[in-house]
């Protein structure tokens, strides 16, 4: 009859490590694809409105965005509670909105031209007068396709 005998105990087998980086590329690719970066800080506080007939755009890249709502708590003590708006990343008063506009379009192609618009995203708690303000200055620059920004009632 012959003996059995253990040869100590069984070591674990090191781990395979091999594919580990073609598994972080891919998750990093993957982060990459779906993050938006935010291309505005926002300084103005708004509460978009409920709307029950709103449309979905098309091409987000034609849109050029107006804020109108009060100052965050960071520029509160310099500027006030009093409704502002802001463009791009600076306050700006009605008188500058020819100028915004006139960027945004000199920055697009020749062919989007005609199909540029603008979105206010407006606090619904903000007065009519200085969102008819901006109208009609956005009426004065020839930026004819306004949008209202609003979520679904």
């Amino acid at each position: 009859m012959s003996k059995f005998q253990k040869k100590g105990k069984a070591e674990m087998p090191e781990l395979n490590t091999s594919s580990l980086p073609d598994l972080i590329f891919s998750i990093l690719f993957f982060f990459m694809m779906v993050t938006s970066m935010r291309e505005v800080e926002l300084k103005v506080e708004f509460k978009v409105p409920s709307g029950t007939e709103l449309e979905k755009l098309e091409r987000k890249s034609l849109v050029s965005y107006i804020y109108i709502g009060k100052p965050t708590k960071d520029f509160r003590a310099k500027l006030g509670t009093q409704s502002r708006i802001q463009l791009n990343d600076k306050f700006a008063d009605p008188s500058h909105i020819r100028e915004f506009v006139m960027a945004e379009r000199e920055s697009m192609s020749e062919r989007d031209k005609p199909f540029m618009k603008m979105s206010l995203k407006v606090d619904k708690d903000t007065q009519m007068g200085i969102v008819t303000d901006v109208k009609m200055e956005l009426r004065e620059a020839m930026a004819l396709s306004v949008v209202y920004s609003a979520t679904q009632r």
